[in-house]
């Protein structure tokens, strides 16, 4: 029985041989090649996926591209990946014939951290739980207090820090400054609690922050590898398998603790605490409170409860976090575009009178509510960079796509977000390029509509994202006060900015940007 796994690594031996074979072709060939992937016997693209797994979203775009927008992919004989990107499919998938794709059991082993959730729910289970998470979101109360939290973290966090740092001329990483601005907005918003992790940039990462990031990125190892392969590693407790179940331990303990002291506080005005913390929240304005005394969540050990808040803190924290990186990076090499932000802001911040001749001037959300170009913007690097870069389905019932594809009951189907940014019939010749004025009417005045299945940054279909109005929100009100208030631009040496290996469109090596107090 020790031995049981000795015929899965004969397997991995001979796939670890056809990889080199795969690798020494590919070197011999021309980068430039616009052809599919090599269909290999056993191990079908997987060696492909390999060679270019450094540039894997590019080389999803390129290869759709070639093929039409969607081409059948198998990998070690035992999967079939349905790849696109064309619309007419995933209007098809996501919305006409959705009950025929669902997220399927695959997709729940591999975030299993939130098992039982609504990210990895199905079918009727999903819509209970969705009605749910809708009614939750939908709190005055606690989108009051989420927009205070908010105003509060610019006000008295990044803002004030962002000017010290202009006066030292010392470069800054946005990326991590927005990443720690925003896990503790998360944090504050579904647990009561507030780290400080902006007012601690001196300190080592915090250890919650970097679990999350685990799961991500070992979630996108077992999305491309056979699930054998992973498993496998699991069983022995080896390689990215070891990490994450380090990582799933901290989550877990972490949001047991936020519950048990929540507990303990029941009846209490005043919230739970990390140590050195303050929290901004009252426990009534904040998720936990809505999920922590009902027995469907806390029943069989809290796995609900504990699955349900890690969503939370997950949806929250890595789609606006790994979002906003990428608009001040944008912004950053589009100075004009910048200059078209500042003059949409410049009525409303006249019109603060104290605040236009002040150091430093902080919107409002109901303020920015109506500004096109600034939600521009963002929509713009949402198409180019979306958080979540791909979607995957399984299939139930064999079907054809509106492409004319075949697929089979339990094929893989894959959405490229990232490709469909990238659809000169959908965007045009300057699809690459960054350019919000393609969101805007004629005249200027009015957002284009955009149906979700053309530009799936939030999702479509029954599955559309429940807080995308939060998350437009909060990302105006950021972008809003770093644009008014600074000027940014890159560093001649920054190097390429280029995403991680992760299931999210996260910055590799950050991005080091040099910030200058905006005279006004």
């Amino acid at each position: 029985m020790a031995f049981s796994f000795l015929p899965e690594l004969l397997v991995i031996s001979i796939l670890m041989l056809l990889v080199f074979a795969s690798l020494y072709i590919k070197c011999t060939r021309s980068t430039n090649s616009l052809s599919p992937p090599l269909d290999w016997p056993i191990v079908g693209i997987l060696p492909a996926l390999v060679v270019n797994v450094h540039r894997i979203h590019d080389y999803m775009a390129t290869v759709l591209t070639s093929t039409g927008n969607s081409f059948m992919a198998p990998v070690a004989s035992i999967m079939r990946f349905f790849v696109t990107c064309d619309p007419a499919n995933v209007q098809h998938i996501f919305t006409s014939n959705h009950a025929n794709y669902p997220k399927g059991e695959d997709f729940a082993q591999i975030f299993d951290v939130t098992s039982g959730s609504l990210f990895t729910a199905d079918g009727e289970s999903s819509r209970r739980l969705r009605a749910r998470h809708q009614s939750v979101l939908s709190s005055p109360r606690l989108l009051a207090s989420m927009a205070k939290c908010c105003r509060d973290k610019l006000e008295k966090g990044l803002v004030p820090f962002m000017a010290r740092v202009a006066t030292t001329g010392a470069p800054v990483d946005m990326n991590d400054l927005v990443t720690r601005l925003v896990f503790d907005l998360y944090a504050t918003a579904v647990l009561g609690v507030d780290p400080c992790r902006l007012s601690l940039l001196d300190m080592p990462p915090l250890q919650v922050a970097d679990a999350m990031d685990t799961v991500m990125e070992v979630g996108f190892v077992r999305h491309i590898v056979p699930p054998f392969c992973w498993k496998l590693m699991r069983l022995l407790m080896v390689g990215p398998e070891r990490r994450l179940a380090a990582a799933q331990g901290v989550l877990r303990r972490f949001t047991m603790e936020m519950v048990e002291r929540r507990r303990k506080t029941a009846g209490s005005n005043i919230g739970p605490r990390l140590e050195a913390t303050t929290a901004s929240s009252s426990i009534d304005d904040d998720v936990l409170s809505n999920y922590v005394n009902d027995p469907e969540y806390y029943e069989n050990g809290d796995h609900l409860l504990q699955a349900t808040l890690i969503l939370y803190m997950i949806a929250g924290r890595d789609t606006i976090g790994t979002t906003l990186p990428w608009v001040f990076y944008n912004l950053a090499k589009n100075p004009h575009v910048v200059s078209g932000i500042r003059k949409e802001l410049e009525p409303i911040a006249s019109g603060k009178a104290a605040a236009f001749l002040a150091s430093s001037c902080i919107f409002e959300p109901e303020e920015l509510k109506a500004l096109v170009y600034l939600q521009a913007a963002i929509l713009e690097s949402l198409r180019l960079y979306p958080p979540i870069p791909i979607e995957r389905k399984t299939v139930v019932s064999s079907d054809v796509m509106p492409s004319g594809h075949e697929v089979r009951a339990g094929d893989i189907v894959l959405v490229s977000i990232y490709s469909m940014g990238r659809m000169e019939d959908l965007w045009g010749p300057d699809c690459r390029e960054y350019r919000p004025e393609r969101w805007l009417s004629e005249d200027g005045g009015k957002l284009r509509h955009v149906p979700s299945h053309k530009f799936m940054a939030f999702n479509s279909g029954p599955r559309m994202c429940i807080g995308k109005d939060i998350a437009i929100s909060q990302m105006k009100t950021i972008v809003a006060a770093v644009v008014w208030n600074f000027d940014v631009e890159a560093l001649d040496r920054q190097e390429a900015v280029e995403p991680k290996l992760s299931c999210l469109l996260q910055m590799k090596q950050g991005l080091k940007l040099k910030v200058q107090k905006r005279q006004m």
